[in-house]
């Protein structure tokens, strides 16, 4: 990590000038300790081929996803109504969240917007939103379901 530190700073200054080095070793030397001291604690991931699957399932549900965001957007010319839609989870594991944050924002017409850990909710708003419980079924079965496999 040092090392990579180090590379990056001399880029970043584009120079190797004694006193660049220095500060860049210095720098480098410090940041990856202070790295080191923040480790978090390893995902533990229970369920390989499911993973491979859902990997599918989000690459599939992507590219249907920019077909949908196009048609609307140029042939439906601004008759949509996008909304907000509260979704209850099961799913606590950090490393799950982060992938769903992750499926969810990385889909087009919808976006992770917030998550009440008390309540253990999920906010996200669609482009265009017709049918919530609908939302709400696909998420969870589609994402949460094959999330909790693997994480939890």
């Amino acid at each position: 990590m040092a090392g990579f530190l180090l590379l990056a700073w001399l880029l970043l200054r584009q120079s190797l000038a004694p006193a660049t080095v220095v500060s860049g070793v210095v720098i480098a030397l410090g940041l990856a300790w202070a790295f080191g001291k923040l480790r978090p604690p390893r995902a533990r991931v229970r369920h390989y081929p499911l993973l491979g699957k859902l990997l599918l399932r989000v690459v599939r549900d992507i590219v249907r996803s920019n077909l949908a965001v196009a048609w609307i957007v140029l042939r439906r010319r601004g008759r949509f109504t996008s909304g907000f839609v509260a979704i209850p989870l099961e799913l606590t594991d950090h490393y799950g969240l982060a992938v769903l944050a992750c499926i969810i924002t990385s889909t087009p017409g919808t976006i992770w917007v917030d998550h009440d850990s008390a309540r253990n909710v999920l906010l996200i708003h669609v482009l265009d939103l017709v049918d919530e419980a609908s939302w709400i079924d696909t998420i969870k079965q589609r994402y949460e379901r094959p999330l909790l496999e693997i994480f939890q």
